[in-house]
């Protein structure tokens, strides 16, 4: 007959605590049979007690003789062996780098170089765990900017917004952008074998300026004619109309704000306490703006908007006018 023995009372005191308060059903019944042996019942009553074959009971009794009060609880497994190696996933994320868009692809390289067959959800299972996620390709500027002036805008942009925080002048983004019937087409939630299609179709295009801080403060225009200096030239002429402070106003090298005309401007506007910041070239990632119209195409803008023009001028009239309360942006 087989019994639990030389058990300590303080061990003992523990036994019961786990049996009665771990959250594991597993642990809470092995601590149950050792205390029950401690107190000279037999394994067929223990059998008969737990549901489980004598073997069972023998486990459980090997475990505590080997592990003690480690010996209630699993050990760790090792579970399934990976599909590929370390030096495999290497050359997968090589592959993915290679061909960004196409599973396809990857999966026969795969198949050719290692003789491994692998489906594609496995696939994007490796390519997850290698912190690669499916996501929008964005678009770029040609080129590059130079390094060593990128760096020092974008540290007087830092000295700027610290200063502007301070109460100490009014930082300001400004850019152009439009908008017409061909759709921004977004991701969308889809059931399976229900396409949502937007129809594209010509149509004029919405132009719209705007200067943006940081704290969500706007002031837009719209028009339907075609933007160049002298447009840009008024708009900021009526934006100069109600500076109270030095306002420093950041927009790109793009030749509708270089030309002669604009240039001619910028001593008129030092003298209103405006003044003129250039960001480097093939840089819009340091205007703010940018994500406000990344926002309005593809965040807030519903499908409705391209039912007709009519439709779409009202959208985006609705976020610019509601923007600040309603349309929100948290910037860094």
């Amino acid at each position: 007959m087989r019994f639990i023995d030389n058990v300590s009372q303080e061990t003992i005191r523990i036994l019961q605590r786990i049996y009665k308060q771990s959250k594991r059903h597993r642990v809470r019944q092995r601590a149950h049979c050792i205390l029950l042996s401690i107190q000279r019942h037999t394994t067929t009553e223990l059998m008969d007690i737990f549901q489980v074959d004598r073997i069972t009971i023998y486990h459980w009794f090997d475990a505590w003789e080997s592990r003690c009060l480690a010996g209630l609880y699993d050990k760790a497994k090792q579970g399934r062996p990976p599909t590929c190696t370390p030096e495999q996933k290497a050359q997968i994320r090589q592959w993915a780098k290679a061909f960004p868009k196409n599973l396809n692809k990857i999966g026969t390289l795969v198949a050719e170089h290692f003789d491994l067959r692998i489906s594609k959800p496995t696939l994007k299972r490796i390519l997850k765990s290698l912190a690669f996620s499916w996501r929008r390709i964005r678009k770029g500027s040609q080129g590059a900017p130079d390094p060593e002036e990128y760096q020092q805008k974008k540290q007087a942009l830092h000295e700027f917004q610290q200063q502007a925080s301070q109460g100490i002048l009014d930082l300001y983004y400004f850019d152009e952008s439009g908008f017409c019937l061909t759709p921004y087409i977004p991701y969308a939630w889809q059931e399976k074998g229900q396409t949502i299609v937007l129809a594209s179709r010509p149509s004029k295009r919405l132009n719209v300026l705007g200067f943006l801080s940081k704290n969500n403060a706007l002031q837009a225009y719209s028009c339907l004619d075609s933007v160049n200096s002298d447009v840009v030239v008024r708009c900021i002429n009526d934006f100069c109309k109600d500076l109270d402070k030095k306002t420093i106003l950041v927009m790109d090298n793009s030749s509708i704000h270089t030309s002669e005309t604009f240039q001619n401007n910028i001593p008129l506007w030092e003298e209103k306490g405006l003044d003129i910041f250039y960001l480097p070239k093939c840089s819009p990632e340091l205007n703010c703006i940018e994500i406000l119209w990344r926002f309005i195409k593809y965040e807030w803008i519903e499908f409705d908007a391209y039912k007709s023009w009519t439709h779409l001028v009202n959208y985006v009239e609705n976020v610019l006018q509601n923007f600040g309360e309603k349309y929100q942006i948290i910037f860094d």
